[in-house]
């Protein structure tokens, strides 16, 4: 198969991404976090495509992007009124909400379970075409399974091409890691994936406490133990460890690192990660491809810090070096 790479400011390559997902193929399309890779939540057989290309296991569930509120229906039992005020504060936007899904939703989308995860992005592109198709898309992120998750059309061709029909490049993404998970029960709210959206500010908007465990048995998407991987070795490290673990390491070596005492270090294979929460994010995934891309096999990444607020680094830097 040939993918096809598609403008997304080209009205008729939105055009042709559309006609592609209304026939049931796979296109990876932009969005404020990761890219994703789409097919039409309405096909099973479509959505069955995305995890032979992905090879990712059939008992994963997928998220489901919508449009629009009105679309809700279709796809959950009942809106529950804690729905409203989460979705004026935070869609479109990377939150997505679980919940008891409709009778007529296919398993493949939900991996077997009761539950269904759906989100609204916050992507102009993603929209205008979920919108123009009258579309809901199964978009899980648009690479291999466990590997890095791509912020760019490139990074989606080097894991994907020739697996899916096309990738629809709506340039970087703005926030650069996947969206928050969230269930609301009658007594709490549990964060089951943490991300851009945390608990603090989840809590002005609803009437229980935001809980965000540290394990919890939800299946949910990328919640296995090792996920989130570039090709390289990652070993999370304190300041001092980096800089002995990357002299020993040699030319095979290479690092992440965000403090100003580390900046010495600094070379083509040693990247300087903005030291603030929002801009390291939005630069991790690109600044993992970049690294695997110049050869390193053992990467070393200093820890980021251990604040509530960089809680999704944490979670995406400790499965990204697990084993």
């Amino acid at each position: 198969m040939k993918t096809e790479r598609l403008d997304a400011h080209n009205p008729d390559h939105l055009q042709r991404a559309g006609e592609l997902l209304r026939a049931g193929e796979l296109v990876a399309v932009p969005t404020e976090t990761v890219y994703g890779l789409a097919a039409d939540a309405s096909n099973p057989a479509a959505v069955a495509r995305i995890f032979a290309a992905k090879g990712r296991p059939a008992d994963h569930p997928l998220i489901t992007h919508i449009a629009s509120l009105e679309q809700l229906s279709r796809w959950v039992r009942e809106v529950p009124d804690w729905v409203e005020p989460l979705a004026k504060a935070f869609w479109p936007g990377p939150l997505t909400l679980l919940f008891d899904r409709h009778p007529d939703v296919s398993d493949v989308i939900t991996g077997g379970l009761s539950t269904i995860g759906i989100r609204m992005p916050d992507h102009p592109v993603l929209l205008e075409l979920l919108r123009r198709f009258d579309l809901a898309v199964a978009a899980p992120s648009a690479n291999l399974y466990q590997k890095l998750s791509p912020t760019s059309a490139e990074q989606v061709l080097a894991s994907l091409n020739g697996r899916i029909a096309a990738v629809l490049d709506g340039g970087p993404c703005g926030v650069g890691t996947e969206s928050t998970i969230l269930r609301v029960g009658p007594e709490y709210a549990e964060v089951l994936r943490t991300g851009p959206i945390s608990a603090a500010d989840l809590q002005p908007y609803l009437q229980v406490p935001v809980l965000t465990p540290d394990t919890h048995e939800q299946a949910v998407s990328g919640n296995k133990k090792v996920h989130y991987q570039p090709n390289a070795r990652v070993i999370l490290c304190s300041a001092q460890e980096l800089k002995a673990g990357l002299a020993a390491a040699g030319q095979g070596g290479g690092a992440l690192v965000y403090s100003d005492e580390l900046q010495s270090l600094c070379s083509d294979r040693v990247r300087k990660m903005p030291s603030d929460h929002q801009g390291y994010r939005k630069a991790l995934y690109a600044s993992l491809y970049a690294l695997d891309c110049a050869g390193v096999q053992q990467l070393l990444v200093e820890m980021p810090p251990d604040d509530p607020a960089w809680a999704d680094i944490r979670d995406r830097l400790s499965r990204a070096a697990a084993s």
